[in-house]
């Protein structure tokens, strides 16, 4: 993309629209005739996709061109109802030039299960998303929808929409739809670490600072502080384990005559013997059998998530 502090034409904003929402349908972002996408072109026009149209198969003729009051300005469709959405994102953030709406499968699971993405899993994801919230439950195509929104728009990169799918924006056409592929992806390390791994180590709260100052650089000023992992402290030294002075008597030393607590005594059997060959098989037979049921179930997985995406 070129600059981003200018609108861009008719021309070009359309191109991207077609572009993106074939994007949107290669991906399986969306289904049937799901998702909008707008652009920005002036303080007060905005080209966005139509209803009732596959974005995966749009014609710049299909487009319809708005005020950020919603009155179409040009065009022979009538845009989708959940333009009000994209209006008000502009209304609160005046940096925006492009909102993308889908329904990632596994973002849109996320909404769906009210669990926000908040966790700091991974550089990227905290550079270019931050945390990603979700927004209230709203019925779509009514003004509960752009105010269930509105609190998040200056503050974040994208939103959750609770039961229904995700909204992302940006300063031009590619970075909104980027932040999608990006939540989407986030989504599915945090699907993958929390419920199949079951591991999560999570980047710590210096390295989590370390990023922010990379996005401040970058001029990305949304996205919040994701949940990080506290820096560990310096374990202090344990209370007389410094070195003995010289002349000084080891307090630690066995004395003369001192029976040792801890020397096996007769006919007692050590419990912390190494384990014999046959104990130290099965432990390694039972940890080669865990690691094939991940490896199945991590494989199970991704199949079926490519077969989604392709």
């Amino acid at each position: 993309m070129e600059r981003r502090d200018r609108y861009l034409s008719d021309f070009e904003a359309k191109k991207w629209i077609i572009e993106i929402g074939r994007r949107m349908y290669a991906k399986n972002f969306v289904a049937a005739n799901d998702g909008n996408i707008s652009v920005r072109t002036g303080p007060n026009a905005v080209w966005a996709t139509p209803t009732g149209v596959s974005k995966g198969f749009m014609t710049p003729d299909m487009l319809v061109k708005l005020d950020l009051s919603g009155k179409v300005l040009s065009g022979k469709n009538k845009p989708s109802s959940e333009i009000k959405m994209h209006l008000r994102v502009y209304k609160e953030n005046p940096e925006v030039r492009a909102v993308v709406h889908a329904h990632p499968v596994v973002a849109t699971s996320y909404a769906i299960a009210g669990i926000s993405l908040e966790r700091a899993l991974s550089s990227e994801a905290v550079v270019l998303l931050g945390r990603v919230p979700v927004a209230p439950y709203a019925t779509p195509g009514t003004e509960e929808v752009p105010d269930s929104i509105a609190p998040y728009c200056r503050d974040y990169n994208a939103v959750l929409l609770a039961n229904h799918g995700a909204l992302t924006w940006g300063r031009d056409p590619l970075e909104a739809y980027f932040r999608m592929e990006s939540l989407e992806h986030y989504a599915l390390m945090s699907l993958y670490t929390g419920e199949v791994l079951k591991k999560v180590n999570e980047l710590s709260c210096s390295q989590v600072s370390n990023l922010l100052e990379i996005r401040e650089k970058m001029g990305i000023r949304g996205g919040g502080t994701p949940a990080c992992r506290p820096d560990e402290s310096p374990v202090p030294a344990a209370a007389g384990a410094e070195a003995p002075s010289a002349g000084g008597v080891r307090t630690d030393a066995p004395q003369t005559g001192a029976v040792r607590t801890d020397a096996p005594q007769a006919g007692v059997v050590r419990t912390d013997a190494p384990r014999s060959d046959a104990a130290q098989t099965e432990a390694a037979r039972a940890e080669a059998e865990k690691r094939a049921v991940i490896g199945e179930i991590i494989a199970k997985v991704t199949e079926e998530v490519l077969r989604r995406l392709s």
